[in-house]
C-alpha cells in the first residue's frame, strides 16, 4: 500500500549522510591535492573543479528530492533515447586524443564528456527495463531485448573509441543482470565465446595494437613509450612512502603526463603517502558498501538494480583507475570517482551518488508491502 507524500524535511532526514561524509571527504581530498600541486596544476585547475564540484553538489541534493519511481515509470524510454541521441551526436562532432569521446565548443573553456552522463541515464533505463521482464528474465527472448538495449549503447560508445568507457558499462550491466537474477550459464557461456573468440581476435589486432596490450600488463617492456605512463605513477606513489612528501613536496609525479586526471592518485599517494591513499580507498569502499546495502533493503524493486548500477561503476573505475596508477592494469583513460580532474567526471558521479540518495529518501512510501517492479 503506498503511503502520503513526504515532505522534504522527511526528505532530508532519509538521506545517507555516511554517503555524503564519504563523497565530500573525496572531494576535499581531490581539491587539496590539486591546489598543492605543481606545474600550475594548482592555479590551473583547482578553481575549475571547485565550480563542477558545487554544481556536482547541487545536481545530487536536486536528484535526491526527486522520486527515482516516477521518473523510471514516467520517462524511461526517453531517458534511453536521450542516452543514444548524445552518444550519436558525440560521434558525429566528437573529438579527443585517439577517440571521439568529447564535445568542444569555442566559447566553453573545458570539454563535455557525454558518456559520463549517459551512464546516470543508462542506469535509469536499463533497471526499468529489467523489472519489466524480471520474472521471465532467463527467457531467450528477454535477454535477447536487454542485450539489444545495452548493446546500442556500449556499441555507440566503442564507436567513439572510448575502450574504457565501455568496458565500465559492459561491467554495470553484467552487474545488474546477475543481481537481477540472471542464470549463471548465461555468463559462463558469454566467457566461453570469449576465450574462444580470442585467438582469433588477436590474430586480427596489428603489431603496435599487439604490443599496447602487453605493455598494459607488463609496462617494463616499452618503458619509454606504451608504459611509460604507468612506470612514471607507480615511480611517483612509491615515492611517498608511508607519511608522504606533504602538500607542497613531491616531484616524481610531476613526471606523469596528463597527471591531474587520470594519474591524479598518484600525486595523492606522493603527497600524502600510503595513508593518504588509503583514506581515498576507504572512502570509495564506503560508497560501495553502502549502495549495495541499500539495494539489498529494496530487493524485488527496480531500486536495487539502480543501486548495484551506481555501486558497479564505483567499482570498475576504482578497481581500473587504481590498477593503472600502479602500472598493473593497461591505461585505457578511466578517471577516478570524485577525484580526477574534470567537470564531466565530477558532476556525473555527484548525479549517481543523488540517485542513490532519492531511493534512500523516497524508501518510506511503502508501509506494509514493498511494491514489485
Amino acid at each position: 500500500m503506498k503511503a502520503f507524500s513526504i515532505t522534504w524535511y522527511e526528505k532530508l532526514r532519509k538521506l545517507d549522510y555516511i554517503v555524503l561524509a564519504a563523497v565530500l571527504g573525496l572531494t576535499l581530498v581531490s581539491l587539496i591535492t590539486l591546489a598543492g600541486a605543481a606545474n600550475d596544476i594548482g592555479t590551473k585547475y583547482f578553481y575549475v573543479q571547485l565550480g563542477a564540484a558545487v554544481l556536482g553538489f547541487v545536481a545530487m541534493a536536486v536528484i535526491s528530492t526527486i522520486d527515482y519511481e516516477e521518473v523510471a515509470d514516467k520517462f524511461s524510454v526517453v531517458l534511453f533515447a536521450i542516452g543514444v541521441l548524445l552518444l550519436g551526436i558525440t560521434l558525429v562532432i566528437g573529438t579527443g586524443d585517439g577517440n571521439k569521446s568529447w564535445i568542444r565548443f569555442s566559447w566553453l573553456p573545458i570539454g563535455i564528456q557525454p558518456s559520463e552522463f549517459v551512464k546516470v541515464l543508462y542506469i535509469v533505463s536499463f533497471s526499468k527495463h529489467i523489472s519489466l521482464v524480471r520474472d521471465k528474465i532467463n527467457h531467450p527472448l528477454s535477454l535477447l531485448k536487454l542485450g539489444a538495449h545495452a548493446g546500442i549503447i556500449i556499441g555507440l560508445i566503442m564507436l567513439q573509441g572510448d575502450l574504457g568507457s565501455a568496458l565500465v558499462f559492459m561491467f554495470m550491466t553484467a552487474a545488474m543482470l546477475y543481481c537481477a537474477g540472471l542464470s549463471f550459464w548465461y555468463f559462463l557461456a558469454a566467457a566461453g565465446a570469449i576465450v574462444a573468440a580470442a585467438p582469433f581476435l588477436w590474430s586480427r589486432l596489428a603489431e603496435y595494437q599487439q604490443r599496447r596490450i602487453i605493455a598494459g600488463f607488463r609496462p617494463e617492456i616499452d618503458p619509454t613509450d606504451k608504459g611509460f605512463q604507468a612506470l612514471m605513477s607507480r615511480n611517483a606513489i612509491a615515492a611517498g612512502g608511508f607519511f608522504g612528501t606533504g602538500f607542497s613536496g613531491g616531484t616524481e609525479y610531476q613526471k606523469v603526463p596528463y597527471v591531474h586526471t587520470d594519474f591524479i592518485f598518484a600525486i595523492t599517494s606522493e603527497k600524502f603517502g600510503f595513508f593518504g591513499a588509503l583514506l581515498v580507498i576507504v572512502m570509495l569502499c564506503v560508497l560501495v558498501i553502502r549502495a549495495l546495502v541499500l539495494a539489498q533493503k529494496m530487493r524485488g524493486s527496480y531500486a536495487s538494480s539502480m543501486c548495484v548500477g551506481v555501486a558497479a561503476v564505483l567499482v570498475a573505475q576504482s578497481a581500473e583507475n587504481i590498477g593503472m596508477c600502479l602500472a598493473r592494469l593497461p591505461v585505457v583513460g578511466i578517471t577516478l570517482p570524485f577525484m580526477s580532474y574534470g567537470g564531466s567526471s565530477m558532476v556525473a558521479s555527484y548525479c549517481l551518488i543523488g540517485i542513490v540518495q532519492s531511493i534512500n529518501a523516497h524508501r518510506g512510501k511503502y508501509f506494509f508491502e514493498r511494491q514489485k517492479k
